[in-house]
């Protein structure tokens, strides 16, 4: 038997042990395919009620009715006015009431015709994100009255409004509309990255670990399969297993998208055979360096609890990496293709995005991969040796 035919051998022997395992399998099968349904829907319902929200165009306002100048002005907005409750304080704080709330003077009218200025408070709590999402649209809407009362009042005087004014400001949003999703749909290459972690978890430690601990490596070490082959056929099974968890997961998204309830979010959101074939495409690189590293890091463990403890460490940093560019304001730097899992990350938001990809920006993480790749391998092999020696 050469070492090709030994490798194949010992990659079936695997993932049949693998796919014996029922209960894990289909925990982690079930966990990919219905990751983006689920996320997707998820998401699309969130968006769906700021999308309902905005629609309703309500304010809530207290002593409203000593102010008939500024509720016609709300009214004419298309907006409706809400008497707030008597305990809308207590609300707000406990994020019950969604919406800021504007107090107006009872004295608003009287001030506002002898040309002062009323004072109108809009408040809301910091902690209560969807009261605080508000506040931008009633200021504006705020701003709007005060920019109309100060056009009459000019107007009264003989003096044309725009003498105030010796700019324009015409705003142009250059984003398209995959650059707009990708700002939603951020979390996707996330969400897929963990499904191939944990997918290939299991068989990374079960092939290492979990056979020390079954006292089933000695006898495979006996036999006359060189210890290489041994163990491309192990990491072929774990690799294997990872790789149809990233294809499931990204597969999953296609039907997804018929499940989306915001109609914006599913009129920008376009998740077609290409993204996913580009979506496999990065990734199976990096399954095959994580599989080996994960292998490498399980085989000086004498079980699989003690594996999985001294897998947290690379557990968190495949979870965190991609969550700086995530939040990085700045943009995408160029050494983040350099450094796996940000670049895989940083490569599915382009193509979230509809951005070009040059083969050179693939280039490097494929490198990495396989730097990491052949060093994990040949870590797990001289482990086996010096184990046969003994």
């Amino acid at each position: 038997m050469n070492s090709w035919q030994a490798a194949w051998t010992v990659f079936v022997k695997e993932l049949k042990d693998a796919l014996r395992d029922r209960r894990t399998l289909m925990a982690v099968f079930v966990s990919s395919i219905a990751m983006g349904p689920l996320m997707l829907v998820v998401l699309s319902s969130l968006v769906g009620k700021f999308e309902k929200r905005a629609e309703a165009r309500e304010i809530v306002a207290i002593g409203i009715e000593a102010a008939p100048t500024l509720r016609n002005y709300i009214e004419r907005q298309t907006f409706t006015i809400k008497s707030a409750a008597s305990d809308w304080e207590a609300r707000l704080k406990d994020s019950k009431l969604g919406d800021p709330v504007v107090i107006v003077p009872a004295d608003f009218e009287d001030q506002l015709a002898h040309g002062q200025a009323p004072r109108l408070e809009l408040v809301y709590s910091s902690a209560n994100q969807r009261a605080e999402g508000g506040v931008s649209v009633i200021e504006r809407l705020l701003r709007g009255f005060d920019q109309e009362q100060v056009q009459l009042r000019l107007l009264a005087r003989g003096v044309a409004p725009g003498a105030l004014s010796v700019t324009r400001v015409d705003e142009h949003d250059i984003a398209d509309t995959a650059a707009r999703a990708a700002q939603m749909t951020g979390m996707v290459p996330i969400f897929v990255l963990m499904a191939v972690l944990y997918g290939s978890l299991n068989a990374a430690m079960d092939t290492t670990a979990g056979e020390r601990e079954r006292g089933s490596l000695e006898p495979l070490l006996a036999t006359p399969a060189s210890r290489g082959a041994i163990v491309v056929g192990k990491w072929g099974a774990a690799f294997a297993l990872g790789l149809l968890i990233a294809v499931l997961s990204c597969m999953s998204f296609l039907p997804a998208q018929s499940m989306l309830r915001s109609e914006s979010l599913a009129a920008m959101f376009r998740f077609g055979w290409v993204e996913a074939a580009w979506f496999i495409a990065v990734l199976a690189p990096f399954a095959a360096a994580l599989s080996a590293l994960m292998m490498a890091v399980a085989i000086r463990s004498r079980t699989v609890k003690e594996a999985q403890a001294n897998n947290v460490v690379l557990t968190m940093a495949v979870s965190l990496s991609p969550m700086i560019g995530l939040f990085n304001q700045e943009g995408e730097s160029p050494w983040n293709l350099w450094v796996p899992p940000m670049a895989q990350s940083a490569l599915m938001n382009r193509v979230l995005k509809n951005t070009p990809i040059a083969p050179l920006d693939v280039l490097p993480g494929i490198v990495v991969c396989i730097v990491v790749t052949a060093v994990a391998l040949a870590f797990v092999t001289r482990q086996l040796t010096r184990r046969a020696a003994q």
